[in-house]
């Protein structure tokens, strides 16, 4: 390869993704893996980046030998967690140079090119993150039991939360409230049995519920959604407050709590310039930058 080639690496709980470009941008290749969150077993991790990378290269007629001459930025999913940096990079790499930052920052990254700017990820859970001259924060983020307002998870959470209160009739109950306890058979003890072992993306499943009521104007989903909508703007307000000129909104939730944001928060909102796969390119294009001499 007579010119450098960039790799950018999208890896989640549920599957990564790999996508390369020359180097003047053009798309060459794209790929998909297993699960790369690199909290993960790191020869799990490896295994699913190195089967993305592969479908990619193959698509641009390369072999994985052409790794070594490649320079690869990963945006993951557990990669605030230094310790789970370490253990991955405790294995060798294939590449010419390997970048790695959370997902929220080649999130960032892709939309704005590296300039000023904030982004609300709204999925399973909530995390922001904003960029201004230079200076990197983020807002949020600490996981459903004490943090990620405006997520699926904690909007699951608040479901089962306020259905207990109808159960108890310390609120009145709803066609929400009814069809949550029916799951449960009206038993409590199924209820708190089930929650002792759920995860956060057990909750979440039941946003789309809380939705779907929310729109037939049940008076508890209107009340969890307005609840979700003004955690989400307290994120997006804080971000703004630190200097973001503008906001993207990422995730699953994003377009269905964009009508319970306030219209400060809506006018701020603007279109990605490009995605987190890109943004993991930019990553690995400033990283090599940096090596040369």
């Amino acid at each position: 390869m007579s010119k450098p080639l960039f790799l950018g690496i999208d890896g989640g709980g549920t599957k990564c993704r790999a996508r390369l470009r020359n180097v003047d941008g053009a798309l060459l290749g794209e790929g998909t893996g297993g699960p790369s969150n690199i909290r993960l077993d790191p020869d799990l991790v490896w295994t699913s980046i190195l089967t993305a990378c592969r479908e990619a290269l193959a698509q641009a007629g390369l072999k994985e030998d052409d790794l070594k001459g490649i320079h690869a930025g990963m945006g993951a999913a557990g990669a605030g967690q230094a310790s789970a940096v370490e253990r991955l990079l405790s294995r060798a790499h294939p590449f010419a140079s390997f970048a790695i930052e959370t997902d929220a920052h080649t999130a960032w990254l892709g939309a704005f090119g590296g300039g000023d700017g904030a982004i609300l990820i709204l999925g399973t859970g909530s995390c922001g993150y904003g960029g201004v001259n230079g200076q990197c924060r983020y807002v949020g983020g600490w996981g459903f039991e004490i943090s990620d307002e405006g997520s699926g998870a904690s909007i699951g959470r608040e479901l089962l939360r306020r259905c207990i209160w109808a159960h108890d009739g310390r609120a009145p109950a709803t066609p929400l409230s009814d069809a949550l306890l029916a799951e449960f058979n009206n038993d409590l003890e199924a209820l708190i049995d089930w929650v002792g072992a759920a995860r956060p993306s057990d909750y979440a499943r039941y946003a789309p519920l809380v939705l779907e009521h929310a729109g037939r104007r049940d008076p508890l989903g209107i009340a969890l959604m307005k609840d979700a909508g003004d955690g989400a703007s307290r994120i997006a307000m804080r971000l703004l407050e630190l200097g973001a000129p503008s906001l993207c909104l990422f995730g699953g939730l994003s377009e269905p709590l964009k009508p319970w944001l306030p219209p400060p928060i809506q006018q701020a909102i603007v279109q990605p310039k490009a995605d987190a796969l890109d943004g993991a390119i930019l990553l690995g294009r400033s990283a090599s930058s940096r090596r040369q001499p």
